[in-house]
């Protein structure tokens, strides 16, 4: 297969991990391709949440769908459904298939079965792999495949999905966090609402993934926010109110969201007891937790005016991670190293 064609389908498979990132936790986001024998594209799978069934097992499902016209699992989300489906009514469809795969396939059964099991099953030509697994758990699918004599070719445009992958990496032993903002192209943050519907239910859906958020108590004060995740129907994290004094009126929403603990303190300190952590604000606290961020999101919306403040002062050179175009653009972000 050309080098182009595998790249192609690789950085089909990196930008539809990115769709999911982070709310796969706490696994990882992983995109996957299957490609057919002359180089054309059969069908694209991404992680989309832990339990759920992973991104090779989706792209296998839609290209089953394809080859046969059998759409009995056309819709279907469960894992053990879809790979003893697949083990059945193959038919040998995949011997002349290869697969682009962001995250080497994982070995193991844990709440789904292993997919390096079912491509081998399956009898699939040819994988690439951007990174190997470092979970060591789940890791050796490739020497799986192998041993199958399945070849595997490690290293496909890793350097991006090791950055891909730099989230599930860090939350194996430390906090990872990450700073949102929305602004309009003005620069403005402030002012009412900024994000489409669908950039705050992306928002929200992080949200419901993350354990801790973080604000400066004068955004607590200003906007009386709830800070939970009910346009997802999901689950509201605890909160971190930075702040130098306790003096807040208690009535304001997010003191009264069930089953969360709020916290008001004059450090960051409580973010180290935590795993996944967003903090929202403006640039006193960009400035405050820039030691402690590890990534950073905007949500840009395309409107002019209605609002007065910005990030004002602050200075980064950032390195785009990701780029998504809807009716906003949806930028993850590091600092440049």
């Amino acid at each position: 297969m050309k080098p182009s064609d595998v790249n192609h389908a690789m950085s089909l498979a990196l930008n539809a991990a990115w769709e999911y990132q982070l709310l796969t936790f706490p696994n990882p986001a992983v995109g996957a391709v299957c490609i057919g024998e002359h180089g054309e594209i059969l069908s694209l799978g991404a992680h989309k949440i832990a339990g759920g069934p992973h991104a090779e097992v989706y792209a296998l499902r839609d290209a089953y769908t394809l080859l046969s016209s059998d759409r009995n699992i056309a819709q279907c989300d469960d894992a053990h459904t879809i790979h003893d489906y697949l083990r059945t009514h193959h038919h040998g469809f995949f011997k002349s298939i290869s697969m682009a795969v962001t995250l080497e396939p994982c070995s193991h059964r844990g709440k789904t079965p292993s997919c390096a099991l079912l491509i081998r099953d399956l009898e699939i030509k040819e994988v690439f792999i951007a990174c190997k697994d470092p979970n060591p758990q789940a890791a050796n699918g490739g020497g799986i495949l192998e041993d199958a004599g399945i070849k595997c070719t490690f290293g496909v445009m890793e350097d991006e999905g090791q950055k891909l992958l730099e989230p599930f990496v860090r939350w194996q032993n430390n906090p990872f966090v990450f700073f949102k903002w929305a602004q309009r192209l003005d620069g403005t943050i402030d002012n009412g609402t900024i994000s489409s519907q669908t950039s705050r239910e992306h928002m929200h859906a992080l949200r419901d993934k993350c354990d801790l958020i973080v604000i400066g108590g004068n955004a607590v004060r200003n906007d009386r926010p709830t800070l939970d995740a009910r346009l997802v129907e999901g689950k509201a994290p605890d909160v971190l109110i930075y702040s130098q004094t306790e003096e807040f009126d208690r009535s304001i929403p997010l003191f009264h969201v069930p089953n969360r603990r709020v916290f008001i303190e004059s450090s960051l300190e409580k973010i180290t007891k935590y795993r996944l952590v967003m903090i929202e604000g403006g640039a006193r606290m960009f400035e405050a937790s820039r030691d402690v961020c590890d990534w950073y999101l905007s949500y840009i919306a395309p409107k002019i005016g209605g609002g007065s403040q910005s990030l004002g002062t602050v200075q980064e050179d950032f390195e785009v991670l990701s780029a998504k175009i809807t009716d906003n653009i949806i930028l993850w972000m590091k600092n440049k190293q």
